[in-house]
């Protein structure tokens, strides 16, 4: 049996690595309209908030405010809406949403309002390279 870390495939086409917490595997949404980050726990097999060990649901709790923190401050953001749906990629994650008031999708949630903008490859290195060095800063000091 192989014990290695799957990430779903909807995320991997969806998303670009960012760096590795904790516990998550925390990746850059495709999409330039939202500073979009999504938290993968690293373990197989999770569906649910509540198939994590209390340990486990600690740190995603810890990792989600730092990202939080971090998108807050990186992107000047109104604020940041954090949810775990998995309606449709049963695989258990957590998106941390920077928002803004005159975003595409304002006051409402974002998911199902227009079309995904893709970043353009300068545009995505910038967005990378930044949050990658805040996240490891953040996890390094904590």
């Amino acid at each position: 049996m192989n014990d290695a870390f799957r990430l779903h495939p909807q995320l991997a086409a969806d998303t670009d690595l960012v760096t590795e917490g904790p516990l998550s595997r925390i990746l850059l949404m495709n999409d330039a309209r939202y500073p979009w980050l999504i938290l993968v726990p690293r373990r197989n097999d999770l569906v649910d908030y509540d198939d994590l060990t209390p340990q486990e649901r600690e740190t995603l709790g810890f990792e989600c405010a730092e990202t939080s923190k971090i998108l807050k401050r990186l992107f000047n953001a109104t604020k940041t809406n954090v949810a775990m749906l998995g309606n449709m990629v049963p695989q258990l994650h957590c998106h941390v949403v920077a928002r803004f008031p005159d975003d595409a999708a304002w006051p409402g949630p974002i998911w199902g309002v227009g079309q995904a903008v893709s970043y353009s490859e300068d545009e995505a290195n910038e967005r990378l390279a930044a949050l990658r060095a805040a996240l490891i800063s953040a996890f390094r000091h904590a």
